[in-house]
């Protein structure tokens, strides 16, 4: 979709700090996180929503989710994570994404966008 920012971060015209890749999805970190490591994975072809995307590729997503939610808890000391998807009115950007946020219980680190991209990679 020409006016998607997802699709242009897919296409790379937009810059990301990519964790993940394949041919079926991306997963990057997200410009303004709600805590440390807070990643967005994405479908590559533009989806809108739960209502729209095929089982297949959503099945992908969240297997890709269980195994960036390990690298999450073991390189950034993660205690939890959770999953998000929004849709409708709740959804900022109009292409489907998991937000995958890490809790953490003692106050985390101040680290910036591209040494956690470092750490994860």
């Amino acid at each position: 979709m020409k006016d998607c920012i997802f699709c242009k971060i897919i296409n790379n015209e937009i810059k990301s700090y990519k964790v993940y890749e394949d041919d079926i999805v991306l997963a990057f970190l997200d410009l303004f996180p709600k805590s440390m490591g807070h990643t967005l994975i994405v479908p590559k072809k533009h989806v809108t929503d739960l209502n729209d995307i095929d089982m297949k590729t959503l099945n992908h997503i969240f297997e890709k989710a269980k195994i960036l939610q390990k690298t999450i808890y073991e390189k950034l000391e993660a205690d939890g994570l959770v999953l998000m998807q929004n849709n409708g009115s709740a959804q900022e950007v109009k292409h489907f994404h998991l937000h995958l946020i890490p809790e953490y219980k003692n106050k985390q680190k101040n680290i910036a966008l591209e040494e956690i991209h470092t750490i994860l990679t």
